[in-house]
């Protein structure tokens, strides 16, 4: 039995030598591909951050009053003067 297994470890180490041997002739093995279409490309160079917009731009025009006048009906005062008056405090 001993015999049998050192003929079997002769024979994976002349399998191991030859293999070596074809990777040799073949040009050692694996090998990173190294035309220009498998090559990453190179680094574009990022667009520049957007403008601020200008403090008039951000909160809009100015608007010039209505030429009618604000809207102020004449019994506003009235419909305050109904409600009864709340002495409790909420919560």
């Amino acid at each position: 039995m001993e015999v049998e297994a050192e003929i079997a470890m002769l024979g994976l180490r002349k399998m191991a030598v030859e293999r070596r041997e074809e990777e040799k002739e073949m040009g050692g093995g694996w090998v990173t591909p190294r035309r220009a279409e498998c090559r990453i490309p190179a680094a574009i160079r990022c667009p520049p951050p957007p403008r601020k917009k200008s403090p008039a731009a951000a909160y809009g025009k100015k608007k010039a009053p209505p030429k009618n006048g604000y809207f102020n009906p004449p019994d506003l005062e009235a419909l305050f003067a109904m409600a009864p008056r709340r002495e409790e405090a909420c919560a």
